[in-house]
């Protein structure tokens, strides 16, 4: 998409709700959604679960996050040319950065539809050890050559639209200006990602496919800020700064940011 100039920012598709029911115009509408515009993953709910030894009847029951990263994590290591019987049984760690559970929703308008396997498939927590249970991985431990770090999210539900357009945090112009003047609020999507970290020297002898090296890395916090969900640019100004000053790097050797 970057290639070719490609939006990939459409609007939310009706089959997943009700538009109507939940959309108005007007900003501040109780229970409405000021608009659905959005990022959205063709066919979300499409999952052949005998690939990963899950029968049919469960699969419905799983958040389609948790069968979705079980598919890109596949995929990541796949690309990376590392074989699954290497890492089953290894102290292999798993990291996920998720937030929504939107897929429960429709169980709570209907708990009738709800059988044993319903908390496994619709916790947070259960998104990352799905896949090391799948996958056999006996991490986390931060002493450690491989890791699988993931993010995931799916909008399958109106209601956190209706409560990010309350707090007027959704662009109504369906449109994320990051860094602009005109910029009047974010835009929400369908994703998943899944990176595969080694150490160098593990990859190097297992002959796997490296696609980047990651040179520094550091974490920090924002602190008290104007408001919880408002950062601080001199925060993170700082921790650019002090990654770029320790680590040595020229930010003008950065290809993307």
């Amino acid at each position: 998409m970057l290639d070719e100039g490609r939006n990939a920012i459409t609007q939310i598709s009706p089959e997943r709700w009700s538009l109507e029911r939940f959309g108005h115009p007007r900003t501040g509408t109780p229970d409405h959604s000021i608009t659905w515009t959005a990022g959205q993953i063709d066919r979300p709910l499409d999952f052949d679960p005998d690939f990963f030894r899950i029968s049919p009847r469960e699969a419905l029951q799983i958040d389609p996050q948790q069968r979705l990263l079980l598919e890109v994590t596949w995929e990541a290591l796949e690309q990376g040319a590392i074989r699954l019987s290497e890492l089953a049984g290894s102290r292999t760690s798993v990291f996920v950065g998720a937030s929504a559970l939107d897929y429960s929703h429709r169980f709570l308008l209907d708990p009738a539809s709800a059988d044993v396997r319903f908390m496994t498939g619709n916790t947070l927590s259960i998104i990352s050890n799905r896949i090391s249970y799948i996958y056999d991985l006996h991490g986390p431990s931060f002493t450690i050559d491989t890791a699988v770090v993931a993010g995931v999210n799916l909008l399958f539900s109106p209601f956190t639209f209706i409560g990010f357009s309350r707090t007027s945090m959704l662009s109504p112009h369906g449109m994320r200006r990051a860094f602009d003047a005109d910029g009047d609020g974010y835009v929400r999507s369908d994703g998943a990602a899944v990176i595969v970290l080694r150490t160098a020297s593990a990859a190097r002898n297992a002959g796997n496919r490296e696609h980047a090296r990651l040179v520094a890395t550091r974490v920090n916090s924002d602190g008290r800020t104007v408001g919880m969900s408002l950062p601080s640019s001199e925060s993170q100004a700082d921790l650019l700064e002090a990654v770029y000053r320790d680590f040595e790097l020229d930010p003008n050797d950065l290809a993307f940011i």
